[in-house]
């Protein structure tokens, strides 16, 4: 028994590598080639803008680690990063926790990097929500799922920076009537919103957000990169933007792993909405999740396999 609790975290990297392997091929079955043989240097650029987003959330989760006392270096805090995307294919993504992994032998408490997790979703939900409102794709099909997105960021943050979150895990630790069941993962979750309070001041709040923006607005404008493998397209940069926001607001906000199916089928909708065809609109939302969502999967298992390999010098000099 002992020797299969040792081998169970691998067995299940590997299920999820081969369902992450599977879905890909799914994808792959339905994308002709004979676009991207002739647009290559659009993909290129694409993915480029992708790279981009990547950095620029690097950065900001360095910076909010140093802020809760434990400065990285860059290298490690990219690598790091980066093998969360292995597990982007879970729900609401919840599986780039798994960097968490990283920084417990250099003391870094769960509760830190969960705080930093969680600072850096919702600031990347601020940034997505701005961005799909801005002309909302030219439909009121999706404004519902907009606005409510909004008033569950104006709530989640007003929650996490108001509550006094230390009083509430004494009081959680210290209730009887509560089972004692739950009161160890309800107490991690007390102090991991108590660690988010520092993230969540003007500045870091403000620095978050304005990364958050560049970073996802540079995918959207990819979706208008690679627009421009079709004849006669008509997708404009802020369509493009607003397009790719709602899809993928829409589709984390569906709690699938990510967002499969449901991001596609709404970007694919509202492609055709600007007069793309079906099987044009089914190409373009398919090479565009090829050169976002594969491509970090992509990265994020090779860092994953280079954290396992290299020691690394892990803090900042």
């Amino acid at each position: 028994m002992h020797r299969f609790q040792r081998y169970l975290p691998h067995v299940a990297v590997g299920i999820f590598a081969i369902w992450c392997a599977y879905a890909l091929r799914g994808d792959l079955a339905k994308v002709s080639l004979a676009p991207v043989l002739h647009s290559w240097d659009l993909i290129v650029l694409a993915a480029v803008l992708s790279l981009i987003n990547y950095a620029l959330r690097i950065i900001r989760w360095r910076s909010y680690l140093g802020r809760l006392g434990h400065p990285l270096s860059f290298r490690f805090a990219a690598l790091t990063f980066i093998a969360g995307f292995a597990y982007t294919l879970s729900p609401g993504k919840v599986g780039e926790m798994v960097r968490a992994r990283y920084y417990l032998p250099l003391g870094v408490p769960l509760e830190k990097t969960a705080a930093a997790f969680f600072a850096e979703r919702l600031l990347d939900l601020v940034a997505m929500v701005v961005l799909a409102a801005v002309t909302l794709s030219g439909s009121s099909d999706y404004r519902g799922a907009v606005l409510g997105a909004a008033v569950l960021v104006l709530v989640v943050l007003g929650f996490s920076a108001g509550l006094p979150w230390q009083q509430i895990a004494v009081a959680v630790r210290t209730h009887e009537r509560i089972p004692r069941i739950l009161r160890k993962p309800l107490n991690s979750l007390c102090g991991a919103l108590a660690a988010t309070r520092p993230l969540l001041r003007p500045a870091p709040l403000a620095f978050g957000f304005v990364i958050g923006l560049l970073a996802w607005g540079l995918e959207g404008l990819g979706l208008n990169v690679l627009s421009g493998m079709l004849p006669n397209s008509n997708l404009d940069v802020m369509a493009a933007v607003s397009t790719y926001s709602v899809a993928v607001l829409v589709g984390g906000l569906s709690f699938l792993p990510g967002g499969l199916g449901s991001t596609e089928a709404i970007m694919t909708t509202l492609l055709a909405a600007h007069g793309f065809s079906v099987g044009d609109a089914v190409f373009l939302t398919l090479a565009c999740r090829f050169v976002t969502l594969w491509l970090a999967v992509a990265l994020g298992w090779v860092a994953v396999v280079i954290l396992r390999q290299r020691p690394l010098a892990v803090t900042s000099p």
